[in-house]
């Protein structure tokens, strides 16, 4: 089984869970398209300066392109969080630049669980629903919506569990 990003439920909103989540490190590439999952797969297995493998964590978590005006980014990121225990100085040093490593620090998230099939379409219509729960709750969102997705993609669809999630400003839950 794949070890998955710790948190803790702090409160439950209809279908949203507000979550704690600790400081994480990651591996990140930004303006991924279809190679950015790649690009970070051969990072944890040994595409690094110690040629270390590193096991693989769940979520990967992406950002996706935001289509409102102004468009600030036209690209996205993809990230994989790296095991518990990871530090800025234990994770290897990635041989290619595109692959980050960067330290989130811990944080609180909302997050709209939903299983099978992920598309943008989806992605939308599930982050209305995110938003739109959160408003009526008075949550003060952080950013933008991201994606988190955990399982691997031979998964059966209805098998899966996807997530569309945002930060929130803990004064306000």
């Amino acid at each position: 089984m794949v070890e998955q990003a710790k948190y803790e439920v702090l409160k439950r909103i209809d279908k949203t869970e507000i979550r704690r989540y600790p400081r994480l490190v990651i591996a990140k590439v930004d303006g991924y398209g279809d190679g950015g999952f790649n690009l970070l797969f051969r990072f944890i297995t040994g595409n690094n300066r110690q040629k270390s493998g590193i096991a693989m964590t769940a979520p990967v978590v992406s950002e996706e392109i935001a289509m409102t005006a102004p468009v600030l980014s036209e690209t996205g990121s993809i990230a994989f969080i790296m095991p518990e225990g990871f530090t800025l100085e234990t994770t290897p040093e990635p041989l290619d630049d595109r692959v980050k490593i960067v330290e989130i620090p811990e944080r609180v998230v909302a997050a709209l669980r939903f299983s099978g099939r992920w598309s943008n379409s989806i992605f939308k219509k599930k982050s209305e629903k995110l938003l739109k729960e959160l408003a009526e709750a008075g949550i003060k969102t952080v950013g933008q919506v991201f994606s988190m997705r955990y399982n691997a993609p031979f998964t059966p669809w209805f098998m899966r569990r996807n997530e569309v999630a945002i930060t929130v400003e803990p004064a306000s839950i």
